[in-house]
């Protein structure tokens, strides 16, 4: 199939102008326009991203130095996660971005980590065998030195709204035409397709293909076209969020900072002028008043400083591509930011569906984008099912969920076994959003183990823990402490 003509985009935000600019740079002859309502904000749920973000922002051929001062960015190497698994040695662990390094590091870490399954005492803490790893611990910029052999992977840390606009003026600098205006419904035509959207003053506008960035609104792929909505309710309890905004007083971490609370967890992200909390929370367990309270606690930020709520829901569309309409952002899916992965299913979305639309294969790309979004849900199903918390109803309803995909308890069954997880993931399929080594991350992490039977080798270095940290040592003299030019 050619490219379309006339593409017209219903909605903003960074979902709404990433999807601008990759369909732009893709089909430079296309007609693109955006509509958005003035009035309507992002939503802001998170504020990080995956290494995903790097590779776009080097598609489309903006430097670092360009975007990230305009949008308060830092950089991202990982994620901690503190208090989500008493039963560990360790109070909290790390899920560090893997990077291509790591390939010197990787095999001594999956090694230990099935001799620890067979009840060795040997070093697993996943921080100490990856490098960004070692990188967040110092405090150091993953920005390697001019002919450093190794591409590194990072994401970012940016403020949502900036970000947006950032992106709307380099769409609108590259053809993308915007339009502000509030459209208050969609024409169908005769054979079912999406005709035309209709501004609050009756004007109506027509396209080839619409895309819905309309946010939980849904209103072309839902509301218009009934697409049905995909819960993942079962698996994941979340249902509410509550953020505030507190001062930065030192140097911005490289890492966000995730921390288990009563019944959720709460986001620490660091930018240049400020760090952003949020605690999302099921709605079933805590009240927002109390929710609020705790948040206000562990942020530290003190009663004056203003809270904003929000509520979601956890699931996604049974199609992302239906007719004539493509859905990205929240109105195909909406999945809890435990692992910032938002905007990297808005990146495979908007990527897959242009190789796809070439070709027509409407079915095979909604099934691999389902599949992902399904992937995404069960690694983010298994940081609750595994949890050794109980100090609450809430975690215990977790660890207790028996609600739980088929391909995730096949999964968890080939750790328990001491099968090969490669081979686990291989029959997964396009479900297998994370690899082998985040799965190791995180059952490591928590110290998904059976009891240790053998004891300690203290007289060689048998298991590797000493010449990994040698080398990653080394290796980190190559970088930097964090500095941002304004």
């Amino acid at each position: 199939m050619t490219p379309p003509a006339q593409i017209v985009i219903l909605g903003g935000g960074s979902a709404g102008w990433i999807t601008a600019n990759l369909l732009a740079h893709a089909w430079p002859a296309s007609c693109i326009t955006l509509i958005e309502a003035p009035e309507i904000g992002t939503i802001g749920v998170g504020e990080g991203s995956t290494p995903s973000l790097k590779r776009f922002f080097e598609i489309i051929g903006i430097a670092e130095d360009v975007w990230m001062p305009r949008c308060q960015a830092t950089y991202k190497v990982g994620i901690r996660f503190a208090g989500w698994s008493p039963a560990a040695p360790w109070t909290d662990y790390r899920h560090p971005f893997t990077t291509q390094i790591d390939v010197h590091t990787e095999e001594a870490f999956v090694l230990n980590c099935r001799n620890r399954r067979l009840g060795h005492d040997v070093p697993v803490r996943p921080d100490d065998f990856l490098l960004n790893g070692v990188l967040a611990a110092r405090g150091l910029a993953p920005v390697a030195p001019p002919h450093f052999p190794f591409r590194i992977e990072y994401g970012y840390h940016f403020d949502a709204g900036l970000l947006g606009a950032f992106l709307r003026d380099t769409a609108v600098a590259g053809g993308v035409e915007h339009r502000a205006a509030r459209v208050t419904g969609a024409m169908r035509a005769a054979d079912g397709d999406v005709e035309a959207l209709v501004l609050d003053g009756g004007e109506r506008i027509a396209a080839d293909l619409f895309v819905d960035c309309s946010g939980f609104a849904g209103l072309l792929i839902e509301r218009t076209l009934g697409v049905p909505f995909v819960s993942y309710r079962g698996q994941l309890f979340n249902d509410a969020a509550v953020v505030v905004q507190t001062p930065l007083t030192d140097a911005p971490a490289v890492e966000t900072l995730s921390t288990a609370l009563s019944a959720g967890w709460c986001w620490s992200i660091p930018l240049r002028h400020r760090i952003g909390h949020g605690y999302v929370y099921a709605g079933d367990f805590l009240s927002a008043e109390a929710a609020e309270r705790e948040l206000r606690i562990a942020s530290g930020c003190g009663e004056a400083a203003a809270i904003r709520h929000l509520r979601f829901r956890t699931g996604r569309m049974a199609r992302h591509w239906e007719r004539n309409c493509l859905a990205v952002g929240l109105a195909q899916g909406f999945i809890e930011p435990l692992e910032a992965t938002a905007l990297h299913l808005v990146l495979n979305t908007v990527e897959q569906f242009i190789d796809h639309y070439a070709t027509g294969t409407r079915d095979a790309f909604n099934d691999i984008i389902s599949a992902r979004f399904d992937g995404v849900r069960d690694y983010i199903a298994a940081h609750y099912k595994l949890t050794s918390r109980a100090d609450t109803d809430y975690w215990r309803a977790n660890a207790a969920n028996e609600d739980m995909p088929d391909a995730l308890l096949h999964f968890l069954d080939a750790w328990f076994r001491r099968a090969d997880l490669s081979e686990a993931l291989r029959q997964i399929g396009e479900r297998a959003q994370f690899g082998s080594l985040s799965w190791h991350c995180l059952l490591a992490g928590y110290g998904a183990f059976p009891a240790v039977t053998q004891p300690a080798r203290s007289d060689v270095d048998f298991y590797a823990a000493r010449s990994v940290a040698t080398f990653l040592n080394g290796c980190s003299r190559n970088f930097d402490a964090v500095s941002y030019p304004s």
